[in-house]
Order: structure tokens, then sequence, then C-alpha cells
């Protein structure tokens, strides 16, 4: 009976058998571990589309000016496939409300369409949306495309949000839309108390066709 080797011990081997040659100073760790940087991925849970989608945002990386209101946002991640590949051509569109909840529904305003990098990640600027009457929590929503891959319909959460009372891990199912703990982020407060910006992560997982 045949065992399959994990992917260190198969690079061990290699490397006995003369089959692996480091060129530089490294170790059989780093390499496993750069090896591993394409492993599966699990798929974004989804979450609904919402009744204030918009076709045609800009294109654009900065959603909000100097003068709006609100705690200054950035949000940065990856879009990949289930097996790890960065997809480079997939098209990401965000939208949300302002701080007072409120959707732009004759304009662009916090709305936005965005390429990948040569790295396979976005980046925005925004503010941190606020809660409107029909919903239960603060958030972004995602429409994410690239070619041989399913659409991505989800929405990004904020474990700060003052509806968790700072335990998401319990109470993220007050809003009923929420479909998966993993949609809850962490928020990091960088900057001092006179400029401080939002800092969250959230990566975009698509699953094949």
């Amino acid at each position: 009976m045949k065992t399959a080797l994990t992917r260190r011990a198969l690079l061990e081997r290699c490397a006995v058998f003369g089959g692996l040659t480091l060129a530089i100073p490294t170790t059989l760790l780093s390499v496993s571990e750069a090896w591993g940087a394409a492993e599966k991925r699990k798929a974004t849970p989804p979450c609904e589309l919402g009744p204030f989608y918009k076709r045609s945002a800009p294109v654009q990386s900065s959603l909000r000016t100097a003068a709006d209101p609100g705690m200054p946002l950035n949000v940065t991640g990856g879009v990949y496939s289930v097996n790890g590949e960065a997809l480079l051509d997939a098209k990401v569109e965000v939208w949300q409300t302002d701080i007072f909840g409120h959707y732009d529904i004759d304009g662009y305003k916090f709305r936005a369409v965005m390429k990948p990098s040569e790295k396979g990640t976005y980046s925005f600027d925004s503010v941190m949306p606020g809660h409107y009457p029909q919903r239960v929590c603060q958030h972004i929503h995602y429409l994410v495309a690239a070619p041989g891959h399913k659409p991505l319909v989800t929405q990004l959460y904020f474990a700060t949000d003052p509806v968790f009372e700072g335990d998401p891990e319990k109470n993220y199912t007050r809003d009923p839309l929420i479909t998966s703990r993993e949609l809850v982020r962490p928020v990091i407060i960088k900057g001092d108390p006179k400029d401080m910006l939002a800092a969250v992560n959230f990566d975009c997982v698509l699953e094949k066709v």
C-alpha cells in the first residue's frame, strides 16, 4: 500500500537523491513554505446582492474625499481561486453607504470598480459605512468576477460594529443576512488620535466553473 508523501517529506527525499538543488542559501522549510504559497483556499462565503447595486461604477481606488465625514477606512486584500492562484484578470466591484447609512442611488458616491495588481491584490480608501434602517450591521458589498470562475457576491462586515457588543463570535447572527462568521473581519486602528485610520483585510476566493 502506497503512502502519500507530505510536501516537506517529498522535498527531503528529492534533496537526498539529488533531485533538488538549492542554488541560493536557504532551508528545506523555506522552500516548502514557498511551494505551499499556492495551496488550496476555502471559497469566500456568499451573501446577497442587495437592492442598491448599480452598473458602470467608476474605476477608482479612493471612494472618499477629505471632506467626507466618518472614520477613514482602508481595505486591502487579494483575489484568488480555490487552488490559491492569484486571479489577475478579475474585476472587483464594491459599494457601501456613507457614515449616515445612505446609499447614493443617483450617482456613484462610495462605489468603485477595481482590477487586481500584478500580485493579485487590491486596495481602496473609504470611510466606515453607517447603519441604515433595513439592515442590522455595517457592511460593504462585493461583486467579484473572473473568467472561468463563478461570480462571487458577498459582503464585508466589521468586528468593531457596536451590534456585536465586542463579541462577533457570539453575536454575528444578530444580522440574519450574515451567512458566515468568516465575513466579519478584524479592524486595526492606525495613526495618532488626531489622524486615525481603520484598516481591514478581506481576501476574495472564487470557485471554478
